[in-house]
Parts: structure tokens; sequence; C-alpha cells
């Protein structure tokens, strides 16, 4: 994997260290349900799948 490719990962890597820091995690800590889930909940689990999709398509795309 190139040097680029790798910085890709990095950049995720920070976006999701931001992502789940707390002070941007509690912007989405109400007591509103969406579908019946607390909204925190969606935030965080639509994080993580975002980040796993994000990373795939790296590695999947630009394995060498």
């Amino acid at each position: 994997m190139k040097k680029r490719h790798q910085q890709k990962l990095v950049i995720v890597s920070i976006v999701l260290l931001i992502g789940f820091n707390l002070p941007i995690a509690l912007l989405f800590d109400s007591a509103q349900n969406f579908l019946g889930f607390p909204v925190v909940y969606i935030y965080f689990f639509s994080i993580w799948l975002f980040s796993i999709l994000v990373s795939l398509l790296i590695v999947k795309r630009y394995n060498e």
C-alpha cells in the first residue's frame, strides 16, 4: 500500500477520534428516539459503520 493511501487511513482515524470525542457525542444526547432507539446510539453506530465502509473502500481499491 502506498504512502498516500496509508495517509487516507490516518485521516479516517483522526475523524473517528473527533467523532467519538465526548463533547461532539453529547450534541446528540437527547431524550428523543429515532425508530425506537436513542439518537446517541444511532450516532455512534452510524459513525462506526461509516468508518468500516470507508476503510474497506480504501483497502480494497488501493491494495497493491
